[in-house]
Order: C-alpha cells, then sequence, then structure tokens
C-alpha cells in the first residue's frame, strides 16, 4: 500500500494486487465491548520517521498518540513471578549501577559479569548469532532473562539462530568501537541530541485508520485487484505479465517464502535464496474483563515470559496502561502473545490455556467477558545468521531483471516504518528508472 500511494503520488499509474478480501496485512483493528483491539501490531517505533512521514502525507498527523512512557514498566516472568525488568536497560543492555545491583531479575554472577564488561576492549569478531554476542558479554543468563524474551516478542525468533548483524547492528557497531556494549551505550546516549516523544506511537483510533486512509487517498488512481498472483511471467516485449496483464515494473510485497514461488519461473537463483529466508508463525489474544471483578493492579505495559519459564504464551500487554483511548474504564484488556501455530488447539482451547497461565502469574480467576483470536501463519521473517549475505545475493540476482523490486519485512526491517520505507523506496526505482 506504501508503494502504490508513493507512486500515485508521483502521478505514476499502478495496479494493486491483493491476496485477501481486504487491505492492511497483519494491520487488524477491531472494536470489541467498547474496546480497540488490535490483532496484529498496536504501535510503531517512534525513532523511525518513515511511517509519521506517511501519516503527515495523509494528513493524520493530529491522530497520532504516544504510548503512556511516565507509566512503563515491564515484568519479566522469573520463578513463576511477575519481577519488574530494572531502569535504565538498553534492551538488554545494562546502563545504571544501582538497579542492577538490586534486582532479582538476575544473580550475583551476572551482576558481576556486567560490571567487568564495562572494561571490554575492541576486538575483531565475525558474524554470530544473537545469543553467541550477548553471551560473551554478560553471560547465559543474561540472553536466558533479556535478551530471549525481548527479542521473541520482536521477532518471534531464538537468539541461538537470529543474527547479530542483521537483528543488533547497532550494537555491533559499538562493539567494534568501544569494546564494551554498556560503555558504547552510555556514549552513544552523551552523544545524541536531546529528544523529546515517547518510545512508541499509534492511531488513537487503531492501526486500522492508516491502511483505510491509503486507500482513500489512491482511490481512483490505483486500480486494485483482490486475488492470488500465482507467477510473474517475461513477455514477448520485454516488461511483464502478473495475471496476464503487461507491466514495466513489478514491486512484490509478499512475504519471502511467496515471493520465491512468484519468481520462480523467471529468477530461479533469486527464488532459491528467498525461500531460504525463515518465517515463524504467532497468534494474538484479545481478553476483555469486568474492571470492577479484575484481581490485579495494571502499574506498568504488562510482562514477557521467557523461554525458560514459558509454557504458551510468550507475552502479555496490559493496554490500557500502555495506551490512551483503547480501553473504557470499566473494562480491562489484555492482549496475549503465543508463538507457532497453536500446536492444532482450537480457538476455545488456546485460550483457555492461556487463562490457565494468567491465573498463576497474575492471580485471574474471573472469566473473560469476550476474546479474540487472530492466528497470523508464517508471517514473523526471521534475519538468522547469514541474513544479510542471503539478501544481497537474492538482489545480485535479480539485477538481470530490470523492473522487479522487493519490498516487505523480509529484507532490511520487520515493523511497519521499515515496511514503508521499503515501499517507497521501490517505488521511486520504479518512476526514477528509464521507460
Amino acid at each position: 500500500m506504501s508503494a502504490a500511494y508513493y507512486l500515485q503520488k508521483a502521478n505514476r499509474s499502478a495496479i494493486l494486487f491483493e491476496k485477501s478480501p481486504r487491505l492492511g496485512g497483519v494491520i487488524e483493528t477491531n472494536r470489541i465491548e467498547g474496546c480497540l483491539v488490535e490483532g496484529g501490531p498496536d504501535s510503531f517505533l517512534s525513532a523511525k520517521p518513515a511511517a509519521l512521514q506517511l501519516i503527515k502525507d495523509l494528513g493524520l498527523e493530529s491522530e497520532v498518540i504516544g504510548s503512556n512512557d511516565h507509566l512503563r514498566v515491564t515484568y519479566m516472568v522469573r520463578h513463576s513471578k511477575l519481577v519488574p525488568m530494572p531502569d535504565g536497560l538498553a534492551m538488554m543492555i545494562p546502563t545504571k549501577i544501582w538497579p542492577m545491583v538490586t534486582t532479582p531479575l538476575v544473580g550475583w554472577g551476572t551482576k558481576i559479569r556486567m560490571a567487568l564488561e564495562y572494561f571490554r576492549k575492541p576486538e575483531v569478531v565475525g558474524e554470530r548469532s544473537v545469543a553467541e554476542m550477548i553471551r560473551s558479554h554478560y553471560g547465559q543468563e543474561t540472553v536466558d532473562y533479556l535478551a530471549e524474551p525481548l527479542l521473541a516478542g520482536v521477532f518471534g525468533g531464538d537468539p541461538e539462530q537470529l543474527s547479530a548483524n542483521a537483528v543488533l547492528q547497532q550494537f555491533v557497531e559499538l562493539e567494534m568501537k568501544y569494546g564494551s556494549l554498556t560503555k558504547g551505550t552510555l556514549a552513544r546516549r552523551a552523544a545524541a541530541p536531546a529528544t523529546t516523544g515517547t518510545l512508541f506511537r499509534t492511531m488513537k483510533d487503531g492501526l486500522g485508520t492508516l491502511p483505510t486512509a491509503i486507500k482513500n487517498a489512491i482511490a481512483g488512481k490505483v486500480e486494485i485487484r483482490h486475488g492470488t498472483v500465482e507467477r510473474i511471467e517475461k513477455s514477448a516485449h520485454g516488461d511483464y505479465l502478473v495475471n496476464g496483464q503487461p507491466v514495466s515494473h513489478v514491486i512484490v510485497c509478499t512475504p519471502a517464502w511467496q515471493a520465491a514461488d512468484i519468481l520462480r519461473s523467471i529468477a530461479p537463483k533469486a527464488a532459491e535464496g528467498l525461500g531460504a529466508i525463515g518465517y515463524n508463525s504467532s497468534i494474538t489474544i484479545g481478553l476483555i474483563y469486568d474492571r470492577a471483578t479484575f484481581p490485579h493492579p495494571l502499574n506498568g505495559f504488562g510482562f514477557l515470559v521467557p523461554a525458560k519459564e514459558r509454557r504458551r504464551m510468550a507475552a502479555c500487554t496490559w493496554v490500557g496502561t500502555k495506551f490512551m483511548h483503547r480501553v473504557p474504564d470499566d473494562k480491562v484488556l489484555l492482549r496475549c502473545f503465543v508463538g507457532g501455530t497453536g500446536g492444532g488447539l482450537s480457538d476455545t482451547q488456546l485460550v483457555e490455556e492461556v487463562r490457565v497461565e494468567l491465573q498463576g502469574w497474575m492471580g485471574i480467576n474471573v472469566a473473560p467477558v469476550a476474546q479474540n483470536v487472530v492466528r497470523w501463519n508464517r508471517a514473523m521473517a526471521q534475519y538468522t545468521v547469514g541474513h544479510q549475505a542471503r539478501v544481497a545475493a537474492i538482489v545480485d540476482e535479480l539485477k538481470v531483471l530490470p523492473g522487479i523490486h522487493l519490498a516487505g519485512n523480509a529484507y532490511e526491517g520487520i515493523g511497519i516504518p521499515d515496511c514503508i520505507r521499503m515501499g517507497k523506496t521501490a517505488a521511486e526505482r520504479c518512476y526514477a528508472a528509464p521507460s
């Protein structure tokens, strides 16, 4: 949708092929019992500008709200209890002494290792997994109770497999310059200009506002065709055929595994690389309760569940605390996240398993008044070790096919701003190319 928007803005004709009967991909906003329930992402990072720029272009800047960062406390499950994450963490990098000294989240061996890490010297290190990198600096306990749950919430992946170069590129650069990740993070903060605003932003009436606004902006300018694209073919005139439609440029925005199928007949080696990009599945479960009978204080943004403590649920967001305008005063909304496809369980069975876990960690023994289960199969791209080289090889293979462009969460970033940026860049390549 981002690519289509920027193509029409440049007065280029375009056709948008969409497999789903609706537009918006994994962005799905519903109203249930007066609550705004996001089935997919609930926000985007403020630090990445592409999303806010598109929102401004659409005239929706006044609809943007920030997270309630003054209430931001994230808990981690440790020994079946909710333990607040210590203040001063930059992802999993400690930057304050006293909060780390006093936290029960990690033991004294890890705390001592974190203190000594400050004196680590720069060294040349090849590509490693996230777990290898963090373990070498702070030890296995930091991987287990900080890196793994934090990255599982973003990538839905295993830190033993995820590439540090692709996932933690800024930290890799700091390591090369300073040696110590703590020292490098502190130096970067000291050198950065003072910033205002919140860590996360979203739309007042839900992220579904964004694809709706794009659809309205491109209406009458971009043709939208719903249905499956099986493959892209070369035409006798040197351009391409998409479902029999001749076109000069094609922006493939599907997941990489689908892009592999679509491009296999004209770019078999690129398709092989695309098929090698792994994907994980996830499930979002929204549970709505009556506040009058809800037993647990909602004094934070929610909690994460490390793999060592995990049964089914990986994380839970306390929506009304994180964002305004989401939950009426008489309701509570919890968004629970389950990795994988659910192991063959029905929606009802999944909800029951999640409720058992919530009872153990939060003491919730009342039934929800409503629930919403959304399954995302093979939707989360995995940037495993070697990811950047794989993507570079795919791009190199496609150079012999001018007019074929890639965009999406499989390549250079998984968030909403990243996808918007890549869609815009692909559009620019289309109308900058000689006709």
